[in-house]
Order: C-alpha cells, then structure tokens, then sequence
C-alpha cells in the first residue's frame, strides 16, 4: 500500500476530532506557540512530589479475580487442544520429541496463546505516515480470533496520535527543515557499509561527537547506530567479575541485558528509594564481596532519567550524594530525558541545576526528541577513549547512516539555537506546557494517573484486564492512537495506557483527547482516584529500609 501522509486532507479529521484544517500544518508540526494556562515552559529546579496513587480495595481484587477466571479457561483450551477438539496454532514439539525437553513450553507461552492473542489487535497495529501529532493507520480484521491478520485496503486516516516518543516534533517531513538531511543524503548515500574502526568513520560522525559533548557539557562522546546496544553492549566494557551493579527495579530491558551480559554481580534497589540504595552501598563497602569480603573492584549505580513506564523522574541530587559518599560510580540513562526536561532541553541534570561532570557516563537516544534512531555515551575524554576499542558497539557494529547522522546534527543545532533560530527553545516550552496542561486535567477528571509533574510520559492506570482491551478499542474507535501496557511488561495488577506528549500536539487536539478520555473513562468506570489537588502517596514507604544492619 502506498505511503499516505498523516498530515494530507484534514476534512474527515475535522468531522472526527473537531480540528480544524489549519491546525496541523504540512509538515506534521504547528509553528504556532500556543499557551495551555499551567506552567512557563521552565522546569523546576527542585524535586517534585511524584504520583503513585493506589487503586482502591476492590480495584486490585477484580484484577487478580479477572486473571484468575482468563487463566482457568486458558487451561481449559489447553485440555481442549491436548484431546484435539482444538487446534494450537503456536509453535510446538514434534511429536517425535515428546520426549525431548519442552523448548516452548513455559508461563509466557501460555499467557500468549491464551490471553495475549485474544486480544492482539490492540497491538503492532501497522502505520503509514510519519508519526507526527496525526497519523494514518492500515485498517485489518482477523477471521480466526487474532491468530493472522489480513489487510482490508483501507486507512483510519488523521487519528491522533498519543504513543510516539515524538517529545520535540522532529519526526517531520517539512521540506525546508529536512534540506540539509537530503544534502548529506546525496554525499554520502544511504549506508556505510563498515565499522568506524575501519571504513565507516566519516567527517559528519566526528562533528556530531563534537556537537553532543559541547551540548552535554562534556569532555567527549561516541555514537551509536542503536540506542537498546547502546546501554547492552557497552555496560559489559565498563564491568565485570568482581564488580557490583546496584539497578533501579524499574530500570529499562536494554540495561538490565548490559547488566547480565557483563557478568558482574547485580543488586536491586526500590524504586527512586535513598534508603534502599543507601542500604546496599554501605552493604557492599563494609561486607565487600561474597565469601572472600574483598573490596568490589567497581561498583556501579545505574539509573534512568525518566522511567518509560512509571513517568518518575530520578531523584538525581541524592544518588549523586549518595556515589560521591560511597566512592561509586554512576551510569544515568537519559533516553527519555534529554531534549525533553530542562529549560534548554538538556535533560535532569540541568533540570536539577547540577554539574554533569558529576555523572560518570552519561548515556541517551537519539531517538525520541531528535526524531531519528542510535544513541550516545558521553563523558571523561578517558572513558569514552577506552570504550573506542572495547565496547562491542563500537569494534563490531555497522557506523550510524549518513542521513540520520544528519537529521541529529539538524535537530540539535536547532535545540542549542546554533542554526540562528529560537525553534528549538520553543518547542521545549510548549512540551513543558502541554505535560503540564495534560497532567493537571487528568488529575481533574479523577483518572489515577503516575509519575512527575515534568515528565511527558504519562501512564494512566486501567488495572483489569478487560477494561484494557476495552479502552484501546474504544479510543481507536474515536481515532485517538493510544498505547497500552500490561503484564509482563507491567506488574501483573498494574496494567496501563501510556500516553507521550509532543510539542507537535496543539491545544486543540489536547482538548479533544481529554474530551474522548472523559467519556471513555465514565463509560469503562475508570477514574479511580480518590484525591482531589493533592500530592499523592508513595508506593512505598522510604522508612521501611532502615539503614541499620
């Protein structure tokens, strides 16, 4: 199917989502600042009390009742597909391996073919358009309860679109902004078919390295074609055996593989708790390492600048408080955080008025707020010198393509101002608006919402399972595209729909999502709050982790 463009004819958005035709302009993005009531656009220098309101009582004894009753007629589809009455359509053994150790046959396997795939249209939907504020969707249906798919040749056209990590608009197709990325695309072609050790180390990678260390504030950065290796196949070259990780337990999958690939020792700390993490360090410095007490050879704290499914920011002061007591190192993922927080969008610690030379390495993405893919490690000139002939990434891996190099290049001069415009400091003020704004009217409705007043990753708690499935179709059918996450990506009784703001996203359609998630959360019964314009409650209490031994 051709590609369609989310931002063509708006006639049958207008009907749809009240918008108007002038709204959204060719480009996927309105130049227009637009003022949501709340907030300035300059993030607080001080830490916020986050969101983690707990659902009521009854909320969290129907989600364990309502995965109780799918788990029990999922072992009756089982029984039913062991006697034949039902076919699996999953892999399995062939029956000349009965006796083989089961290679698929584990928990997961049976959630997936009995509760995932009854309700798998709710994900991987297919996309045709840039995933800008509005985007096209390719229609399908499924004849065999969402085991195949088949395409009907339509689109669900100009639905809006709430889960792209689009954070500054960049994702865009705006023919004067992309010049330069076409330029480049003519010089250097498409790929570079070589490693930056060998044949693939070009003039644009080293500018970018440069241009990333003076926006960091940094002695020296590298780059990455992948953002998920960015964290998995460098954190092995920083640690080993005899070292010690202390990771968050909300902390991402890529550094949670980085962790166990490298071979070290891994602790886990609570959530965003100082007194967890405090525990464990002045564990590790007084005990040193199992059996023989010998002092770890490193020990390494790792943490997100804003956590994907949660919306909390790091409570950064402390942990880098806490690691200069403690003489131990830190690693800050900011893949959400930078270009998003801080007043000239260079992530927590500018959001916490703290020197980056204070953390350790810093890592981020390239693929959220700058609209294009790989990621980065910045640092001491040292570090980044060792990970140059160390890290797997860096020796093994394909050099980034010429024209994302440049669709980075473009989008952080543009936040820095460097190309002589104020564009990238205004989209930076208006997704701190539009957070804001969001956020405070959530709260108003009654939805029980997580995460810091800063953060434009907003996950709205649905808990049971059905009610899940229910407000992803119920939201499509309005076409708002919107993401929902459950188990195993969440805790079992906290499923949830996340949505990401964008500073593409204009009031109007800001209000028509809110308008849409009013109606759908009276309908489904899920606002869930019982505050009201208040601070709400930890998950946990910080006290429960005594220092003492």
């Amino acid at each position: 199917m051709a590609r369609t463009a989310a931002n063509g004819n708006l006639k049958s958005h207008l009907n749809q989502n009240g918008l108007k035709p002038g709204d959204i302009k060719s480009s996927g993005y309105h130049s227009k600042r637009e003022k949501n009531g709340t907030g300035n656009g300059v993030a607080s220098r001080q830490y916020r009390q986050e969101s983690f309101e707990q659902a009521p009582m009854y909320v969290a004894v129907m989600t364990y009742l309502g995965f109780g009753i799918v788990t029990l007629f999922g072992y009756f589809r089982d029984f039913l597909r062991a006697v034949g009455l039902e076919k699996c359509h999953l892999a399995q053994e062939r029956q000349e391996q009965k006796d083989f150790v089961p290679l698929y046959q584990d928990f997961e396997n049976f959630y997936t073919r009995n509760l995932y795939m009854r309700v798998r249209d709710n994900w991987n939907r297919p996309v045709c358009s840039l995933p800008g504020p509005v985007f096209d969707l390719m229609e399908r249906v499924s004849d065999d309860y969402n085991w195949t798919f088949r395409l009907t040749g339509k689109t669900i056209d100009n639905a809006i679109n709430m889960g792209s990590y689009n954070y500054l608009g960049f994702a865009e197709n705006n023919a004067d902004f992309l010049k330069t990325v076409a330029d480049k695309t003519r010089q250097y072609g498409i790929g570079v078919c070589s490693t930056r050790q060998e044949m693939g180390n070009l003039s644009i990678h080293e500018e970018l390295e440069q241009l990333v260390a003076t926006f960091l504030g940094v002695e020296s950065s590298m780059t990455f074609g992948m953002g998920f290796a960015t964290n998995s196949m460098n954190i092995p070259a920083l640690v080993g055996k005899g070292c010690l990780i202390l990771s968050d337990e909300l902390n991402h999958t890529s550094l949670v593989l980085g962790a166990r690939l490298s071979g070290a020792t891994i602790r886990v700390f609570k959530h965003n708790n100082m007194h967890s993490l405090e525990k464990l360090l002045r564990e590790a410095v007084c005990s040193g390492q199992p059996r023989t007490h010998r002092p770890w050879r490193k020990i390494l704290i790792m943490v997100e600048g804003i956590y994907s499914m949660e919306g909390s920011v790091v409570r950064l002061p402390e942990i880098i408080a806490l690691k200069k007591k403690y003489k131990a190192y830190l690693y800050l993922d900011e893949a959400h955080s930078i270009g998003a927080v801080g007043r000239t969008g260079r992530g927590v610690t500018e959001l916490f008025d703290l020197n980056p030379a204070d953390v350790d390495v810093m890592m981020g993405t390239f693929t959220k707020s700058f609209g294009a893919a790989g990621g980065y490690i910045a640092g001491k000139k040292e570090l980044v010198d060792y990970l140059c002939s160390h890290s797997h990434s860096a020796v093994y891996a394909s050099a980034m393509s010429p024209p994302v190099t440049e669709q980075i290049l473009r989008a952080m001069k543009c936040i820095m101002g460097v190309d002589g415009s104020t564009e990238g400091i205004r989209r930076i003020q208006q997704l701190a608006e539009n957070t804001r704004y969001f956020r405070a009217r959530l709260k108003e409705m009654g939805f029980i919402i997580y995460g810091n007043d800063d953060s434009p990753v907003v996950p709205i708690l649905l808990y049971m399972p059905g009610k899940v499935v229910a407000f992803s179709r119920a939201m499509l059918e309005r076409r708002v595209g919107v993401v929902v996450v459950g188990f195993p990506a969440t805790p079992i009784t906290e499923a949830r729909a996340r949505f990401c703001l964008s500073a593409a996203h204009t009031r109007a359609i800001l209000d028509q999502v809110l308008h849409h998630l009013n109606e759908v959360g009276d309908t489904l019964c899920l606002k869930f709050s019982r505050r009201k314009y208040s601070p709400r409650t930890e998950l946990y209490d910080e006290t429960d982790f005594e220092l003492d031994s």
